[in-house]
């Protein structure tokens, strides 16, 4: 018996293996339709600029207002993809040091303190993404769309932002935006320009943060998305 287990595992793992090679193999051949429109210089130029307002939520909270630039390419009539950079400004919500025990005035006032743990309740953050969108329906006439900005962030500066239980330092940060709402085309024969809203899920995150009680502080936003885009 076996002689003949190595043959019958062969020839099981080859009757996987096919099925699965012919999945590679149609993969691969739609590459090509994705990539030769970009080398060939037959996919159309697109730049987005956006304005986004966050409020935080949970018990560490961080109002974000911020400014972005997207530029890349629409790669068919519904997908875009591009790069982008943005500013914003964060600010700390409830940012009272509440792990601290109460010893003295002096006590409270210099430990609590920013200067002590090289912190700021207010910061500048710099993201760099990757841009995704995905248009859905009609474009000549107000439609949808979902966007996906994934990349990372960092705080300007030597300080870090203190949050109620905790800080955001200034090292990497991770960043993802998600964004779903309507497009709304300048004319109706200018559908290529168009004025975007949407609702957007932030979150910010990072081994380098700390949270008192409980390792590594995330943020985590939502708020409004305005958009104008070429």
């Amino acid at each position: 018996m076996k002689r003949f287990i190595l043959p019958v595992l062969t020839l099981s793992a080859l009757a996987y293996a096919i099925p699965a090679h012919a999945q590679f193999y149609e993969i691969a051949n739609q590459l090509p339709n994705l990539i030769s429109p970009a080398l060939s210089g037959g996919v159309n130029y697109k730049g987005f600029v956006e304005l986004t307002g966050t409020a935080g939520v949970g018990e560490n909270r961080a109002n974000f207002i911020g400014l972005s630039t997207s530029q890349g390419f629409k790669y068919s009539s519904w997908f875009y993809m591009g790069a982008g950079v943005g500013i914003d400004a964060v600010m700390a919500q409830n940012t009272d040091v509440g792990y601290i025990e109460p010893r003295s005035p002096y006590y409270n006032s210099y430990y609590q303190s920013d200067a002590y743990y090289n912190t700021s309740t207010t910061r500048v953050m710099v993201p760099v993404f990757t841009d995704f969108r995905f248009d859905l329906g009609n474009q000549s006439t107000i439609s949808a769309f979902i966007d996906l900005k994934v990349g990372a962030a960092w705080i300007m500066g030597s300080k870090s932002l203190r949050l109620r239980d905790g800080y955001v330092s200034n090292g990497t940060q991770f960043y993802l935006r998600p964004t779903i709402g309507i497009r709304i085309p300048v004319s109706e024969r200018t559908t290529r320009n168009a004025f975007s809203i949407g609702l957007s899920y932030q979150l910010l995150t990072s081994d380098n943060n700390y949270y008192w009680s409980s390792g590594s502080a995330s943020l985590n936003n939502i708020g409004v998305t305005l958009s104008y885009e070429w």
